[in-house]
């Protein structure tokens, strides 16, 4: 009897193992549930991005960085969803883009995309690589340095009107340059102010 009783406590013991209520299952709505949207200044987008384009070709500068509005990404605070970074290699003569997204509505996907090669020249003034320790000011600072050059009475007027970022290589006068838009395109916008990215001296006003 104490050999059957001892045989019968492990059985016991399992089954009120396995009786243990099971973890409830994941449902299809937390599964579904997208990300949040991330938004990041231009600064964070181009450290991001900069090891894709030395990946890329080793000797590999950046042409320009521009941002993208989203539905769910305005740039009113300097900072957006969306990222584009064009680097051209003097070594192999090609240029390609690199984007950044953290949007849950754009039709990138998440974290870093290749863009296609494209021809690259020298010569073109309009394509001309920077030196990136000339980027000291980022997005956000430039933002605050436009609007008291009229952004900010924009903004006030209208709640829902974007504000994008261009940061581009000025060859005429060896500047690096901010180009905050306020409005869906540079040629559309409303104002267009030019910010040393440098220094975050205001430069002009494009309109």
């Amino acid at each position: 009897m104490k050999k059957l009783a001892f045989a019968i406590l492990p059985i016991l013991f399992f089954a009120a193992c396995s009786s243990a209520p099971p973890k409830p299952a994941e449902t299809k709505q937390e599964k579904a549930a997208p990300k949040p949207t991330e938004t990041i200044s231009g600064r964070e987008a181009f450290q991001k991005m900069l090891p894709a384009g030395r990946g890329w070709f080793a000797d590999a500068k950046p042409v320009r960085m521009e941002s993208q509005s989203t539905s769910d990404s305005d740039g009113r605070d300097g900072k957006s969803a969306v990222w584009r970074v064009v680097f051209a290699s003097p070594g192999r003569l090609k240029m390609e883009g690199f984007s950044w997204s953290g949007s849950a509505s754009a039709d990138l996907d998440r974290g870093i995309s290749h863009g296609t090669e494209d021809t690259f020249s020298p010569s073109n003034s309009s394509t001309q690589p920077f030196d990136m320790n000339f980027l000291k000011i980022d997005s956000d600072e430039a933002l605050a340095t436009a609007n008291k050059h009229g952004g900010e009475k924009l903004l006030k007027k209208d709640p829902k009107l974007p504000v994008q970022y261009l940061l581009d290589w000025d060859p005429r006068k060896n500047q690096l340059v901010w180009h905050v838009i306020y409005g869906t395109s540079r040629m559309s916008a409303g104002l267009v102010i030019d910010v040393d990215a440098t220094k975050n001296d205001f430069i002009r006003d494009e309109k």
